[in-house]
């Protein structure tokens, strides 16, 4: 693989979360994954070096934050209400592929403070590493999501998804808007679904999907993403850095345009953009 020519400048939005004058220092060096969330001693909440059984020798953990999101004065109700109003002003497109499976994934998001009247150090989303017993695409990084049911909505299944994988249990009021359908090589056209979280405690993955669970501030995402070309493609593939490693498409290419509609308000789109080879099967 070699670098693609970089696609553009990433800076702040006036209409993105992240606001002029609070810049990002993203950060990838080991000793810098802090926890994702700030609470006291005995809150369900604990850093990275710990781990958390989840049985059959699986982990949870915490990410460490590199500059958490902080939006000056305004409450938890504003900034969900933000979200929701850039995921209402960007039009989204459909993938109208029949021959494809339809599944969802769930872009989760959770308040780092301890309830609903403290937003502490900002905003993160749940990730995932898949169980390494599973029979295809064992071990790598993913937003909670499957297929749908018969009859089942994209958010209805993004809720199912993340109760079955994760158990949080959310309640329709919870979906905040979607993103772009992306096609993938596997056969399947995933749409992406936003909820909104809030504070959430401790959390129950289920072992036979769920190997690590980590919750990731937005600042780890709102970095430069790196394009590749690779001789099996004319689309670049997406590397979106994270914990010293990268994040491929899909899960890489729907968080890069969350960043880019919600965090930094464009309207950037990521079907054309490419998965690494090992992820076609």
């Amino acid at each position: 693989m070699v670098a693609h020519p970089a696609l553009g400048e990433v800076g702040a939005h006036p209409g993105g979360l992240l606001r002029p004058g609070h810049p990002h220092r993203p950060r990838t060096s080991r000793r810098h994954r802090a926890c994702a969330a700030t609470g006291s001693r005995n809150s369900p909440v604990r850093c990275a070096s710990q781990r958390h059984s989840v049985g059959r020798g699986r982990t949870v953990r915490q990410s460490r934050a590199a500059g958490p999101v902080r939006v000056e004065d305004v409450g938890v109700a504003d900034l969900r209400e933000s979200v929701a109003d850039a995921l209402g002003a960007f039009d989204r497109r459909p993938v109208d592929r029949p021959e494809l499976k339809v599944a969802a994934v769930a872009i989760t998001l959770v308040t780092t403070g301890t309830d609903d009247a403290d937003l502490a150090d900002g905003l993160a989303f749940l990730l995932t590493r898949r169980a390494t017993t599973l029979r295809k695409h064992a071990g790598q990084w993913a937003l909670p999501g499957g297929r749908l049911d018969p009859g089942e909505t994209a958010a209805q299944a993004a809720r199912r998804e993340l109760a079955e994988e994760l158990g949080l249990e959310l309640g329709a009021d919870a979906v905040l808007g979607l993103l772009d359908d992306y096609p993938t090589r596997s056969g399947y056209v995933i749409t992406p679904v936003v909820l909104w979280a809030g504070p959430v405690g401790e959390l129950a993955p289920n072992p036979d999907e769920v190997g690590e669970v980590y919750r990731i501030p937005l600042r780890q995402i709102d970095v430069e993403p790196r394009f590749l070309t690779i001789p099996e493609s004319d689309a670049p593939v997406i590397q979106v850095p994270l914990f010293d490693r990268f994040v491929h498409a899909p899960t890489g290419a729907v968080l890069y345009q969350f960043r880019e509609v919600v965090v930094q308000g464009r309207p950037t789109r990521v079907a054309h953009l490419e998965q690494p080879v090992f992820a076609w099967r």
